[in-house]
């Protein structure tokens, strides 16, 4: 899903728990859209992964993108942030993945839902390895907490920047884990009790 756009611009966030973070944007009508947010991976910082999938962008930012920034890092450190859809570029997907992206950006910090709920709750029963596939490519981690999704036997699926970073970053919001490495939670989100 990597768009096609003239001017590509990048801001990197350093120093947060999970390493650095690097947003990369444009200008679209004179506002900025993020298009992709990279977290790090081990052994792989966001900046280098993100030159990798978008060479030649230039290092730039603008009010709300430093803002955005700080937000990010903010929640990246544990606080509790309701990230606004605003400023992200959602203009390459289909209406069943925005579908699939709204759903997962309205799972509260603190709660995790299934992947099969996901796609209950956007009509689409049976289409879990769907929700997964969408969930898999989420250009905007944090900002649509992809890592709130988790497989419905409760262990903690996939993330981008691996395993180890989900379940910490879960952890951070409240969500434990049994020996075997299942979510202890309440009601899962977008089940039918809730």
């Amino acid at each position: 899903m990597k768009p096609v756009i003239q001017q590509l611009n990048k801001k990197i966030i350093r120093s947060t728990p999970f390493g650095s973070v690097c947003l990369v944007w444009h200008l679209s009508n004179n506002l900025p859209r993020i298009v992709h947010i990279f977290l790090s991976r081990p052994g792989l910082p966001a900046e280098d992964r993100a030159g990798e999938f978008f060479p030649g962008f230039i290092k730039s930012s603008c009010e709300e993108i430093d803002a955005t920034g700080a937000a990010i890092r903010a929640s990246l450190e544990g606080e509790n942030i309701k990230f606004s859809m605003n400023l992200l570029d959602m203009s390459r997907f289909t209406k069943f993945q925005l579908s699939i992206l709204r759903a997962q950006h309205a799972i509260p910090r603190g709660s995790v839902s299934t992947y099969g709920l996901v796609a209950a709750h956007v009509g689409a029963k049976g289409a879990a390895r769907a929700v997964g596939n969408v969930m898999a490519a989420n250009p905007f981690p944090v900002m649509i907490p992809c890592h709130r999704t988790i497989l419905s036997d409760h262990r903690p699926g996939g993330f981008q920047s691996g395993v180890e970073m989900k379940r910490a970053m879960l952890k951070s919001e409240g969500i434990m884990f049994d020996k075997v490495g299942r979510a202890i939670c309440g009601p899962l989100y977008y089940s039918p009790k809730i």
